[in-house]
């Protein structure tokens, strides 16, 4: 099945940041090619795999405690 492709709004809600800076960021993100998207005539969409995999690839893991004590 074809991804889904989404609205810079509809990224922008799904990034959380519709709400402060509306479209933006991830008009942003499109203009400095850090995520993936199709240009369909003038419109502009992205994949809905490509929002996921730009949510992965920054997501930051939370370091243990007993790991912080150790390096401090």
């Amino acid at each position: 099945m074809p991804d889904r492709l989404l609205t810079v709004a509809q990224v922008a809600e799904r990034l959380g940041t519709f709400e402060t800076s509306g479209e933006r960021f991830p008009r942003r993100l499109i203009e400095e090619r850090r995520i993936a998207f199709v240009k369909i005539g003038r419109h502009v969409r992205v994949p809905e795999s490509a929002v996921e995999e730009f949510i992965c690839a920054n997501t930051v893991q939370p370091v243990s405690m007993h790991r912080l004590k150790a390096v401090a």
